[in-house]
């Protein structure tokens, strides 16, 4: 029974080149790895569902929980998903799907380089 959180093969084509290739190793190569696109299949489905991780069903095929969030963790530090976005945010954008005058910009994410005011006491 597949789940029905799978990516499809068009975004699957978006998502792939910016993975990094696992290298196995050549001495003591262990289990060969679970397919990326299994792994991203299960990350999806944890997200989207709110499960633990270590609840993530086997008989979906994707590994284990702790596979899948390993590999969010992994390709979180690899950049992986600022990538993804900007790269659909571009061809969204090109596309003319996105409407600009719904935008938002949002000062929270914004570092306060000369500091501000402390809380209380106004500068």
């Amino acid at each position: 029974m597949p789940s029905r959180f799978e990516v499809s093969d068009e975004l699957w084509a978006e998502i792939e080149p910016l993975i990094p290739v696992r290298v196995r190793r050549r001495r003591h190569p262990g289990r060969k790895a679970i397919d990326d696109r299994l792994v991203l299949n299960g990350i999806l489905h944890v997200l989207h569902t709110g499960i633990a991780w270590t609840d993530l069903p086997r008989e979906y095929g994707y590994g284990s929980g702790v596979t899948c969030w390993r590999r969010l963790r992994d390709w979180q530090q690899a950049g992986v998903w600022e990538a993804l976005h900007q790269k659909l945010l571009v061809k969204l954008n090109a596309a003319g799907v996105i409407d600009w005058s719904r935008a938002s910009v949002d000062g929270s994410h914004v570092r306060a380089l000369l500091g501000g005011s402390t809380p209380g006491h106004p500068q």
